[in-house]
């Protein structure tokens, strides 16, 4: 029996190696409904190859225009995720994927849950600032939950049912972007172009600036916590300019596992869809002058200071997350429309974290999407070009 799946966010760089994967394995899967916001020829694609009935374009002028091309065949074209009950009816899928970026991922990632069996969630701000109501669903409708970032995919594949009392640190690597060497005096003039040029991984323009600051192992640390449970002192960050681990857990009982694999999001996603080495999937060779060379350093503050905010995260899920991300989202954007330099970046988030307006956030659990959504928007406004 074809595996029914669902794919939110099939037209970015996630959904696309999925689809990747599941060219080659047409035959196991039957796709249900993909969604995107524009991207709408690479959507047309994708609904032509596996010959899908259902699409949610969240853009209104691309939902018009798929409407209009697609008038004369039998597709449900919809523009919001409120249509899921007339999609699914309540039946169980096997498998989503939820890849759409920022905040805007969270609505349907909570959405998607009530309707599927497993749910791989790979959008970092939806977890970070709203993990306490995506871990209610997951519990509410027994939807098992499967981490995409490769550094998480890593650490719950290296547990493997331990308990937080024989873990004693975990390590998250971080290649340190373009700038791991790049001489520190030059930071000033870092331009859009050289900091988009990431050495080991193709991905999209947001989180390559974020590789480049260094706030996405900040943000991967906050995850690891929210998913795995820990507290911030057994995580840490190890910088692995090769990028070739992924993730090393050292345990109580004196054994420290590490994993590897190619710099490749295809190896964490397929492994989603066939645990237990139900399927193979073609891989490099291992690397061994790689190996015998992992050169691990240890993060440099000066290089990248934006990793000290997670000395002031609380301990507890909080809507202070919501701060943060929001905030760098903006800057990023900002920076990408060359609007403020590079060190403006770090040097905004911190004014942000530490105004006391926000301090009261700390304290404050996520009690549902608006909420999150309205504070990323205050958030988004106050920031300015030439500061916050």
């Amino acid at each position: 029996m074809k595996k029914k799946i669902v794919i939110l966010g099939a037209t970015g760089s996630i959904g696309k190696t999925l689809i990747n994967i599941l060219k080659i394995n047409k035959n196991d899967f039957e796709i249900l409904l993909l969604t995107a916001n524009k991207n709408l020829n690479d959507l047309l694609k994708q609904v032509n190859l596996f010959n899908v009935k259902n699409i949610i374009i969240t853009n209104y002028e691309e939902y018009i225009l798929a409407k209009e091309k697609l008038k004369n065949k039998k597709i449900n074209i919809y523009n919001n995720f409120n249509e899921l009950d007339k999609i699914f009816k309540n039946k169980k899928i096997d498998y989503a994927m939820s890849a759409i970026s920022g905040i805007e991922g969270l609505n349907p990632t909570l959405k998607i849950i009530k309707f599927t069996k497993e749910i791989a969630i790979a959008n970092k701000e939806a977890i970070i600032c709203g993990w306490p109501l995506i871990n209610y669903s997951l519990k509410k409708y027994q939807t098992k939950f499967i981490p995409i970032d490769s550094e998480h995919f890593s650490i719950w594949s290296l547990l493997e049912g331990s308990k937080d009392k024989d873990i004693e640190k975990v390590f998250i690597t971080a290649s340190g972007g373009p700038f791991n060497k790049y001489p520190i005096k030059k930071f000033k003039t870092i331009t859009v172009k050289k900091a988009l040029m990431h050495p080991n991984w193709k991905m999209g323009k947001k989180i390559t600036i974020d590789s480049a600051t260094m706030i996405n192992k900040v943000f991967e640390i906050i995850e690891a916590k929210k998913i795995f449970n820990f507290n911030y002192d057994k995580l840490e960050i190890l910088v692995h300019p090769k990028s070739y681990v992924h993730a090393i857990v050292k345990f109580t009982n004196g054994l420290t596992k590490i994993l590897i694999h190619e710099t490749s999001m295809k190896i964490p996603i397929f492994n989603s869809l066939y645990p237990d080495f139900k399927k193979k999937i073609n891989s490099k060779k291992l690397d061994f002058l790689i190996i015998n060379n992992l050169d691990f350093q240890n993060v440099d503050k000066k290089r990248f200071p934006i990793v000290d905010i997670l000395k002031k995260m609380p301990s507890n899920d909080s809507l202070f997350e919501t701060v943060l991300v929001s905030a760098n989202d903006s800057l990023v954007n900002l920076f990408l429309n060359k609007r403020i330099n590079f060190l403006d970046i770090e040097k905004n988030i911190k004014k942000i974290v530490n105004r006391v307006e926000f301090q009261k956030y700390k304290k404050i659990k996520p009690k549902n999407v608006t909420q999150i959504r309205k504070l990323h928007e205050y958030v988004s406004s106050i920031i300015k070009p030439l500061g916050v």
